[in-house]
């Protein structure tokens, strides 16, 4: 079902001057364009946010904090190299991976066996630029009969979801279809266009959007922007969303650039925060996750809390995914892998992080299975020091 009303780019450039809003980079209002400074200077929360009282876990300081996590990961192997600001990525049925370019808008597959880059296909539409372009991928639940691979993007007008026939068959760089629109009208920026999109346990697609820096956009629950939308593969709203006919699923986010499911079919979700705190939420329909009234935890009953936090230095968070009882983020600026222990709906230990500053900026993290996980750095994206290489996917081992 599409959905009109697309935002101009303007007008998210102004909202990017006037408040400071951050780029995916940290709690900083980036030099123009969609530059971040190397020396973030950190401002006061928004009126009303609250401001939590730990330095990574959201504390109750009436309840003793968790023990600390135990166990370790290690890079066992660097599967591919020399990929350009690589984003979105999902794993085939028989293990290799697609990767998008946000920047080119294009599409490779990358062998699990011996890292072999493939392209297969440019997605028609894409207007890069910012912290846009050819973001999240996902596979049809259906893949294995429809060949459908879903991708969010930016165009020149919106941020929409379209979805393309893969077909092996054809030649390298042809073996995507026309895309068709499925849903359009999403808000666009220069910062805060989300682009996590991936099908849940029952087979409804679900989206992470920002709020372009137009932070009324995340309390509208008529604006797509700043919100986790829930729809059908066809695009229509699914039928037992908290409001009949419409796409939200739950409302008052910044800029959700995580979505993943623990064991339970529990749904969580990373989001970025300004200047205090980032957060890792677990997501109930109809629920309201604050943003702009509260910025981490607060004290306000009309707001869900979220299950942790970090300071924005130590996360900027972006793709998360469950493996082995945790859920695994993420971080850019914090440039850190950090495992957040759960015991169903609570932390059961303190998050650790693992890999800090070895690997530079982290994007996407997926689950391989066999206590293994695939783990995209972020450094060719203009915000990142590329080094030679880069950027990489490493294969994690869990211990």
């Amino acid at each position: 079902m599409q959905r009109p009303g697309a935002v101009a780019v303007v007008t998210a450039v102004v909202a990017l001057v006037a408040t400071g809003c951050s780029s995916d980079g940290g709690g900083e209002a980036p030099p123009w364009p969609g530059m971040e400074s190397s020396s973030p200077a950190r401002g006061a929360s928004p009126s009303g946010s609250g401001s939590g009282t730990g330095s990574a876990a959201a504390k109750d300081p009436a309840t003793p904090a968790p023990p600390p996590a135990k166990g370790s990961v290690t890079v066992e192997s660097t599967l591919t190299e020399d990929l350009e600001s690589p984003w979105g990525v999902t794993a085939l049925p028989e293990g290799d991976l697609l990767v998008a370019s946000r920047d080119r808008g294009t599409i490779v597959r990358v062998s699990a066996k011996d890292g072999k880059k493939t392209e297969v296909g440019e997605v028609p539409g894409v207007s890069p630029g910012g912290e846009g372009g050819l973001l999240g991928l996902a596979l049809s639940p259906r893949f294995a009969s429809d060949r459908q691979v879903y991708a969010y993007l930016t165009t020149q007008s919106d941020n929409r979801v379209v979805r393309m026939r893969y077909d092996e068959r054809k030649s390298a760089g042809r073996r995507l279809s026309a895309p068709d629109t499925v849903l359009r009208g999403i808000p666009k920026g220069v910062i805060h266009n989300g682009g996590r999109i991936a099908f849940g346990p029952d087979k409804m697609l679900y989206i992470g959007t920002g709020e372009i820096g137009e932070t009324g956009l995340a309390q509208d629950p008529k604006s797509l922007g700043g919100k986790i939308l829930r729809m059908t593969p066809e695009g229509e709203p699914a039928p037992d969303n908290p409001e009949p006919g419409s796409l939200v699923y739950s409302l008052g986010h910044r800029n959700v650039q995580g979505l993943a499911w623990d064991a339970q079919g529990r749904l969580w979700a990373a989001e970025f925060g300004q200047n205090t705190w980032d957060e890792l939420n677990l997501v109930r329909p109809g629920k309201n996750y604050g943003w702009p009234e509260v910025e981490g935890k607060g004290d306000d009953p009309r707001y869900v809390n979220p299950v942790a936090q970090w300071r924005t230095s130590e996360a900027s968070p972006s793709g998360i995914a469950w493996a082995e009882g945790s859920i695994w983020m993420a971080g850019l600026r914090g440039e850190r892998l950090w495992r957040i222990p759960l015991d169903g709906a609570e932390l059961s230990a303190e998050p650790q992080p693992f890999l800090q500053k070895k690997h530079g900026r982290l994007r996407t993290v997926v689950a391989a299975g066999d206590s293994s996980l695939w783990l995209v750095t972020s450094e060719t994206d203009t915000r990142g020091t590329p080094k030679a290489g880069d950027d990489r996917i490493l294969r994690l081992r869990v211990t």
